[in-house]
């Protein structure tokens, strides 16, 4: 009888590695499913463009006089709102896509047993992204316009609908991603990159960069408005020391002092 032989289990450093130039060719692929992505959602949103806009205008709205309204001033400019507004909901619902892809391209750098929380990492980061999205117009904005309102409370508004989108889908898309500050400082805590104590003996810097994170997001320079992003910022940060104390990867026995 002919004994059965086993192959050989392959270890995560026997594994092979890939080239720069096959890096950059799944970057490419990684980047063209990702658009493709987005362009559908960004085609299953045209329909509901006008709607969409009209949800996006309530933290303004609420705060006009009655019968008050946005302008425009350029005869396309209605057309290309709505071109930009369904672009901005295709983004979010694609985002599970975009953040599968992302997965897929850091996958092969990780050892196997780090590539089983791939539902987890893409459940969080979509919770996460939409969360802050959500975030962005249900508090951040609102408190924006309501300031920018009352300073400029003595003069008359003419609000172009140019202008308040940029300023809407920056303060959105930028608290979408500002908010997966929790997931990211868990991957890196994972791969041994950071662990809770460097975390909070940095905390004093990241309150810094965190500023000037917010300084960049908010649309003025005022220290009130910027501490409505800084202050949940924050917060997350602190979330994320949290995270690396509890999911972080913890030191080898052999690494540890005697």
């Amino acid at each position: 009888m002919k004994e059965e032989q086993r192959q050989p289990r392959v270890s995560d450093d026997e594994l092979p590695r890939m080239s720069l130039l096959e890096h950059l060719d799944e970057l490419r692929r990684r980047l063209a499913v990702s658009a493709a992505a987005v362009f559908v959602g960004f085609l299953a949103c045209w329909y509901f463009a006008k709607p969409i806009f009209n949800w996006l205008s309530i933290p303004l709205i609420q705060f006009l006089p009655e019968g008050e309204r946005l302008a425009f001033t350029g005869l396309i400019d209605p057309f290309m709102l709505y071109i930009k507004v369904a672009l901005l909901a295709g983004i979010f619902v694609a985002s599970p896509v975009v953040l599968w892809q992302v997965w897929l391209f850091i996958a092969p750098g990780l050892y196997r047993h780090e590539r089983r929380i791939a539902i987890p990492f893409l459940l969080a980061t979509t919770f996460f992204f939409v969360a802050g999205g959500y975030f962005g117009y249900e508090v951040a904005f609102p408190m924006v316009c309501r300031f920018l309102l009352e300073v400029g409370s003595e003069f008359r508004q003419v609000i172009t609908v140019r202008e308040y989108f940029s300023m809407a889908s920056k303060v959105i898309l930028g608290m979408g991603l500002v908010f997966e500050l929790p997931v990211l400082i868990l991957f890196l805590a994972r791969l041994g990159v950071v662990t809770h104590t460097f975390l909070l003996k940095q905390f004093r810097f990241a309150v810094l960069g965190i500023f000037i994170v917010a300084a960049v997001i908010t649309p003025t320079p005022d220290i009130a408005t910027q501490s409505v992003f800084a202050v949940p910022m924050i917060v997350l940060y602190l979330l994320g020391v949290g995270v690396a104390w509890l999911f972080g990867k913890r030191p080898s026995p052999s690494s540890t002092p005697d």
